[in-house]
């Protein structure tokens, strides 16, 4: 296959290859001179997310030097300067950004991938019909428009929804992008052997036609609230493969995208090297001559990167990360408030089962966890505001629920710290303290006499702050009695697939901790992880995240009621039913809302940060001063 970089001549990947590695070896690192600033971004929301120097196997590169050897290789056109200006401010055209990225994907398809570092890769290849803006609101992206009633773009019903794909759109190969693509979607996702990780809003579509090439028409067996949401991400038909072999897709490594960027190759534990899309419907985009994603082991090493300027942008920060960034020169810190929330994710199940659906559940309840008074005990055992003012530098709010911001947000208080609390449920639930001060079964609901208090608490490995965490944990447990032990795993097999037989997915496992967070529309979040069908199964071949395999018939109902009503009120009122019953149960422990914090250098021109996209969902409009 050919590939052109920033407009230029075609050239096989062999020959970007080298022309990326001819002079990279011996180079010196680069040297910045910048200055040190705040960023606020837009209304206070969104999060900064980006890129660094080229480094290729491990070994820095001048972004002079690359884009001087590129130039000299013919690869930007002299009709750059034609080219119309942009709409974000403008820096010079051409040069290489990388970003590092502490973990690596276990897969860049994004109907299997279970990694946000997987949509963070992904972003800068694959689109959808839309996009989303800082604001929260919905925008075209290979549509014509966003569907609504007034452009007929939705049925009186709400159950079709017609969108108009941009004229001559193409895929990164050049081939044309149609509405087959979008049938081939559809089918792809709710093939039964797919290992999609979630159908939701997708089983519910009857059928997708394609009155012409450039026109879906999505129908519906039933109202479907926010439909949206679907179809994230359009797949190529031709460049893909049969949907039953969908999770051994080479397409999963090799992207064919319609993005302002396109893939070179992943070199895996090392970096993913992405050049522009020659086939990109805007005129003089993108900018940038290419992104180099930086695959480093740690979030501590991406730091002391940072600083010395061998990255330009580090993803994914922690609140106490920031006070030793906001004094490096020339890295700026963006802190904003977000969706996420750190939580501890609670097993109802006995860990032995594989992939047990409600009644397996009911029958075979967690011995220990099963007892809503355990749950309960171990709530009020966190001291969640010690755990921000310790290790957070009070940059975040305590815990309260799912929907703790954007329209639909739900108003519960945080839980108290109330440990005298937590060991009088746990002496009511028959856990009597033993001679080491951890407590054993005596007349426990499920767990047999003599059973230990004892829990697995596992995360990501890499993390500081969650290791940090942990160790709290252990000692808030300790004092009411209870035992965690750590076995951390790195983020592919704690995030990994049905088919590759995570422990997360399967249900093998007893609390684990980490960070999610709803979209714009909360319904594909609140169903996915809280409704009793989206128990990850073999029936189901693993979809679903409802991970905590929690049952509620109340929430089920509220759930299905959001779903189906085109009332934003009714809707709301139906998620903050389903949050209570989540609150009350406790199938997730909120420890923390999460601020969205990123770090970059100040030579990068045209960044803006987005709560609700991923990091370079402005690609395009990325340059260098």
């Amino acid at each position: 296959m050919a590939r052109v970089l920033a407009g230029g001549d075609d050239l096989p990947d062999g020959a970007v290859l080298q022309l990326f590695r001819r002079r990279v070896a011996g180079r010196a690192r680069p040297a910045f001179k910048v200055v040190s600033t705040s960023h606020p971004s837009p209304r206070g929301e969104g999060r900064v997310r980006g890129g660094a120097i080229l480094t290729t196997g491990g070994v820095a590169m001048k972004t002079t030097d690359v884009r001087r050897s590129l130039v000299t290789a013919g690869l930007v056109a002299a009709l750059l300067a034609t080219w119309p200006a942009p709409a974000f401010p403008q820096g010079k055209r051409g040069g290489v950004i990388t970003f590092a990225l502490y973990q690596e994907p276990e897969t860049l398809n994004p109907y299997i991938a279970t990694q946000t570092a997987s949509s963070e890769v992904e972003v800068f290849v694959v689109e959808g019909f839309l996009g989303r803006s800082p604001e929260g609101e919905y925008t075209p992206r290979l549509a014509t428009e966003v569907p609504s009633r007034q452009n007929g773009g939705v049925s009186a019903d709400g159950r079709t929804i017609t969108y108009h794909l941009k004229p001559g759109l193409k895929w990164s190969d050049g081939q044309p992008v149609t509405c087959e693509d979008v049938r081939f979607t559809w089918q792809a996702i709710v093939h039964p052997q797919s290992g999609a990780v979630s159908t939701t809003g997708y089983r519910e579509i009857d059928g997708v036609d394609c009155p012409s090439p450039a026109t879906a028409v999505i129908r519906y067996k039933t109202f479907y609230a926010p439909f949206l949401s679907r179809f994230t991400a359009i797949m190529p038909k031709h460049a893909t493969g049969d949907p039953a072999e969908m999770p051994r897709w080479a397409y999963n490594r090799k992207l064919v995208g319609t993005g302002p960027f396109t893939m070179l190759e992943w070199v895996s534990g090392d970096h993913i090297t992405l050049i522009p899309n020659r086939y990109y419907r805007q005129a003089g985009r993108p900018r940038l001559d290419g992104v180099i994603v930086r695959i480093t082991p740690s979030r501590e090493v991406g730091k002391q990167l940072i600083k010395t300027g061998e990255v330009d942008v580090l993803w994914d920060l922690t609140e106490a990360d920031v006070p030793e960034l906001r004094t490096a020169s020339g890295v700026v810190v963006s802190s904003e408030p977000s969706p996420y929330a750190e939580r501890l994710v609670v097993n109802f199940a006995d860990p032995a089962l594989d992939g047990p659906l409600p009644d397996a559940v009911e029958k075979n309840p967690h011995p220990i966890l099963g007892d809503p008074r355990v749950r309960e005990a171990i709530e009020l055992g966190i001291n969640k505001k010690e755990i921000i003012d310790k290790l957070l530098f009070g940059l975040a709010d305590m815990g309260t629920n799912e929907l703790h911001i954007g329209w639909a947000k739900c108003a519960t208080r945080p839980s108290e710290y109330d440990p005298a609390r937590a060991r009088q449920l746990l002496d009511q639930a028959g856990w009597k303290v033993g001679a080491d001060g951890i407590r054993v079964a005596q007349g426990a609901k499920y767990a047999k006499d003599g059973t230990r208090l004892r829990l697995k608490l596992q995360t990501t490995t890499g993390n500081k702050l969650r290791e940090q965490v942990e160790q709290l944990l252990i000692d808030y447990m300790k004092q009411i009695g209870l035992e965690f032990f750590i076995e951390n795993v790195p983020s592919p097999v704690l995030f990994g697939s049905w088919a590759s037989g995570a422990f997360r997915k399967h249900g093998h496992f007893d609390v684990v901790m980490y960070t999610t967070n709803p979209d714009v529309d909360p319904q594909s979040q609140m169903e996915g992880y809280f409704a009793s069908w989206s128990m990850p199964s073999a029936a189901n071949n693993g979809a679903g995240f409802n991970y905590a395999r929690w049952a509620s018939k109340t929430a089920d109902d509220a759930i299905k009621l959001a779903g189906s009503s085109p009332d934003l009120t009714v809707r709301k009122k139906a998620y903050c039913t389903a949050v209570n019953e989540i609150v009350k149960d406790r199938p997730h422990i909120y420890l923390y809302s999460r601020n969205n914090i990123h770090a970059y250098r100040d030579r990068l021109v045209g960044w803006v940060g987005n709560v609700w996209d991923n990091l370079g969902w402005n690609a395009e409009d990325w340059s260098l001063r």
